[in-house]
């Protein structure tokens, strides 16, 4: 009987699971579930969702997958990032899950100077920028720790622990006190990758140097067991899911990847820290880092550009099921428009305020808008892949996400814009394939991820799966 692991992505709006299949190097009996919805009724800045429910979803989730993996001998777990859940010193949550979407740290401080944010922005120096991987935003753990601080929203008398989303889905499902690993760490904005370790005197400067955070272990540490259907599985610490996907979509390090999704991302591969303040350095595997541009203006972007020309026939009950089938079949013919649009129609890394112009009678139609917004998109990946990769680091591009599939032609205008070849990722579920790699690793089939990641790559075909020029 083969061996197998259970792989869990808790995605955004999928909880999503596969049976890892280690000998035939597989993704098997691919499930989801969605993810809980918001808490209603909280301010509008607030995206909370219920910690029980995540964990009994979590678990329902492995429960059906485990009907398919009668050896299953692991579980691994990635996860949306920058999620938060205060709990108590045995793990039990204390708060709702706050999400990565939650921006009240963009309300206005008390004094009526600038925001939480920009309070807190003022006790972080370039140095300390640098030494968290210029990865401190709005939504990050760090800066919701600091609201809550300074709302007196942390239970006063008892011992606090700011966890993410995965490590305390995963100590909950087996009784465990939650620890974390560095991918998750750093997405906290507290951490310091000069040190490998918590980012303590910027901690004490914020105020919250009263909580108790997480120990942090190695990738792969197992962490306890979940004791489940008759069964004690093995389980090890999480990791990001950005980090997971890049994974799975076998970069290299001659190679960028551009992820197009709600959001997008531009990464490539280095051997060594960042050295600038206009990307973020991310911790990855095998003693390796991402340097990394996100909130790029993508999906959600584009659904505004939707929204806006759907309203009047939502507003006469006419509803449209399928926008992109006619977006894709009017922008088919059309290879250029004189339109310009700019995308940043909310804070992002290429600004906050997004535009339409050089609007002319002939031009205002839906196959100029849409071809001028992947034209700015495409753009926007140049600029932003000249911060992190120096002008020829990269040889190839690979393409991933939702969106460079549902947006006909929109790949076509980045390879044009580059002027590279591309390849698609060898799956579409790219994190769980990410997952597969890191369970050969956990089950010591292999010495390292980038083993690993050979076995699993000659395993799918040592033909590329993509789109070469």
């Amino acid at each position: 009987m083969h061996e197998t692991f259970i792989g869990i992505d808790l995605g955004t709006t999928y909880l999503k699971g596969a049976v890892l299949n280690l000998h035939d190097m597989k993704l098997n009996h691919v499930a989801r579930l969605p993810f809980p919805d918001f808490i209603p009724n909280l301010p509008p800045s607030h995206k909370e969702v219920d910690a029980r429910e995540v964990v009994d979803a979590t678990r329902q989730l492995i429960l059906s997958l485990l009907t398919h993996a009668a050896n299953c001998r692991g579980i691994v777990i990635c996860s949306q990032m920058h999620g938060l859940v205060l709990c108590d010193a045995q793990g039990h949550a204390l708060s709702n899950i706050i999400t990565w979407q939650d921006q009240r740290t963009n309300e206005p401080y008390t004094s009526g100077t600038g925001t939480y944010y920009d309070m807190l922005c003022t006790m972080v120096s370039d140095s300390d920028r640098m030494a968290l991987g210029n990865d401190l935003w709005a939504s990050r753990p760090l800066s919701i720790l600091y609201w809550l601080y300074a709302h007196q929203d942390i239970p006063a008398h008892t011992t606090v622990m700011p966890v993410s989303l995965p490590d305390y889905v995963l100590a909950d499902l087996c009784e465990v006190t939650p620890v974390t690993e560095a991918t998750n760490a750093a997405a906290t904005g507290a951490f310091n990758l000069h040190t490998n370790n918590w980012h303590n005197t910027l901690i004490t400067r914020a105020g919250l140097d009263g909580l108790s955070w997480c120990p942090i272990v190695p990738h792969g540490a197992p962490i306890g067991e979940l004791k489940i259907s008759g069964s004690s599985i093995p389980c090890y610490t999480p990791f990001g899911d950005h980090q997971c996907a890049l994974l799975g979509s076998f970069l290299q390090p001659d190679e960028l990847s551009i992820n197009v999704s709600t959001g997008s991302q531009v990464s490539i591969l280095s051997d060594h820290l960042g050295s600038a303040l206009d990307y973020q350095t991310r911790p990855f595997f095998d003693n390796q880092y991402l340097r990394a541009v996100i909130h790029i203006p993508a999906g959600r972007a584009l659904n505004a550009l939707i929204r806006l020309l759907s309203e009047l026939a939502e507003q006469q009950c006419v509803h449209i099921p399928d926008p992109w089938a006619y977006i894709n079949t009017v922008t088919g013919g059309h290879e250029h428009s004189n339109l310009r649009v700019n995308l940043a129609f909310f804070p992002s890394s290429c600004g906050d305020v997004g535009s339409i112009a050089n609007m002319r009678e002939e031009n205002m139609t839906i196959a100029d808008i849409f071809m001028a917004a992947y034209e700015s998109m495409a753009d926007n990946y140049i600029q932003c892949a000249r911060r992190i990769a120096f002008g020829s680091d990269y040889k190839r591009l690979v393409l991933s996400g939702g969106l460079v599939h549902r947006a006909d032609g929109l790949s076509a205008i980045i390879k044009r814009k580059f002027g590279l070849p591309y390849r698609f990722p060898p799956s579409n579920e790219d994190t769980l394939l990410g997952l597969l790699v890191m369970a050969l690793v956990f089950s010591g089939k292999s010495p390292s991820v980038q083993a690993a990641l050979s076995s699993v790559s000659d395993a799918y075909s040592a033909q590329p799966h993509a789109s070469e020029a």
